[in-house]
Formats: C-alpha cells, structure tokens, sequence
C-alpha cells in the first residue's frame, strides 16, 4: 500500500453512530475519537448520533442515513460483542447489499497482535447498503483507534494505492 501524490485528496462526509445504553455525548470517547481522526484526514462530519443498544433504532438510523445520497460511508462504534443486548451486527446484515469479510478479517488479525485471542469476541463488520460504506466497531477507543488507523483512514483516501474503496463510492450504484 502507498499514497499516490499525484492524485487530489477526497474529502468524503461520514456519518458516526455510538451504539450504547450508557454512553453520553460527555462519555462517548470512542464516537469522540472517531470524529477527530476522520476531521484530522481531511474528511467531513455528516453527523454523531448516540443511540440505545436496539436493533430496530439502530436499523432505523442507518438506514435513513443510506438513503441520504449525500452521505457516502458510515462508521459505528459498540454493540459488536456477544453479550446482553450487543446487536449491531444483527441490526446491519439485513441491510447490507454486499459484505466485505475482508474487514473484520483483517480488523481481527491486527487487533490480535493488540489484545491476543481475546480478539475472537469482535463482530466487526463491513458492507455495503445503498451506495454507503458501513463499518462497525467495537465499542472501545482502542479498537476504533486500531480500525482507523491501520484500515478504514487508508481504504477513505483515494490517493491510497493500489486500490481504496473510496475510488469506488461511484460505482458502488451499479448493479
């Protein structure tokens, strides 16, 4: 992976969703730490929602927000794990048009060399809905730290090489 200088920086508008029973705009330090990295890589807030662990008002909220053409790629952080009312991945899945196992492949591998097997606990996921990249999250600010860092941060600037997924935004439509 390199970074074509020759191609002009995109800037993308992301949308950021907490899923959380507890979490506060005060508190929500990994939905905090999403917004500064995207802003710091040049990228647009579309908006922050926090939203209780439900699947239906989590399905609901991506959703309008996969309608909305002007809102490219969204990102959520939390309810990825397997207990309680963890559900966010059953809340995504329905309305994904495609699913890019690559994600929580490779989210997995870098985070083992993090956290160890503990990482096997991680439903993070990618896809695809109505033109819009959706990545989820862990809920803490170190995976959403390692997520962007190391994956999502390149995969968002089109001048990474040899290829991104926001050089495809456009042709993501085409059926």
């Amino acid at each position: 992976m390199r970074r074509d200088e020759t191609r002009a920086f995109i800037a993308l508008e992301i949308a950021i969703l907490t899923v959380s029973d507890t979490r506060t705009p005060e508190t929500d330090k990994s939905g905090r730490l999403l917004v500064e990295r995207l802003q710091t890589a040049g990228h647009r807030l579309h908006a922050k929602r926090i939203v209780p662990d439900d699947i239906y008002k989590i399905r609901a909220l991506i959703a309008g927000w996969c309608a909305d053409e002007g809102v490219p790629v969204v990102i959520t952080t939390g309810g990825t794990g397997i207990t309680g009312r963890d559900g966010t991945p059953e809340a995504i899945k329905p309305l994904l048009d495609r699913e890019l196992d690559g994600f929580g492949e490779l989210f997995r591998l870098i985070s083992y060399e993090e956290i160890g097997s503990s990482t096997i606990q991680s439903r993070a996921l990618a896809g695809v809905s109505n033109r819009t990249l959706i990545f989820c999250l862990p809920g803490s600010p170190g995976a959403c730290a390692t997520a962007w860092d190391t994956i999502i941060q390149h995969q968002l600037d089109y001048r990474t090489r040899p290829c991104n997924l926001a050089e495809l935004i456009p042709r993501l439509a085409e059926k």
